[in-house]
């Protein structure tokens, strides 16, 4: 059975030499975008463990920021703002943001920008967790501690947290 020649565009693969064709690596790469955004080094690594050839893959990524499609700005805007929220602090957030291949420069940006209070995070993550009222012994507080550490505040963050009953008031 023969391949016509209009298929090849929805083929994976090229019929000559056995790497996935351009116009499915892109799709594939729209595809990932609709569905949330992604960091460049994410579409780079998930097309290239496709088969996709650096060659073919680097100048795609170029086209989808030259379109707007892809911005690792963006991606780290949305990423700060949906980990912040489920509780996490400026650590752990940075460090992940980093392990998806985002610059230094880009990280602290997105973090300062985000309108966050990392402080009164902090403390609302504790009291979400352990409720209002403050530990009252040393076993209690040390628990706390290890808490809001592993999900990544700052150690002034955690101390002031483990102080404040209730977030924005003194």
């Amino acid at each position: 059975m023969t391949k016509r020649t209009s298929e090849s565009a929805f083929s994976p693969e090229d019929a000559s030499s056995g790497q996935p064709t351009v116009e499915f690596l892109q799709g594939r790469a729209l595809a990932m975008q609709a569905r949330r955004e992604h960091s460049r080094q994410e579409i780079r690594q998930k097309l290239l463990d496709l088969g996709g050839r650096t060659d073919v893959v680097e100048p795609l990524l170029d086209a989808l920021v030259q379109r707007r499609l892809q911005s690792d700005e963006r991606f780290a805007e949305i990423y700060v703002r949906s980990r912040a929220e489920r509780g996490y602090g400026p650590r752990v957030i940075e460090a992940e943001l980093r392990g998806k291949g985002l610059a230094p420069e880009l990280l602290e940006e997105a973090l300062s920008d985000s309108g966050y209070d990392w402080l009164e995070q902090a403390a609302l993550v504790r009291q979400k967790r352990f409720g209002r009222s403050l530990p009252s012994d040393m076993k209690e507080k040390a628990r706390q501690l290890r808490f809001l550490q592993y999900r990544g505040f700052t150690g002034s963050q955690v101390s002031q947290a483990l102080r404040c009953e209730f977030p924005g008031e003194d």
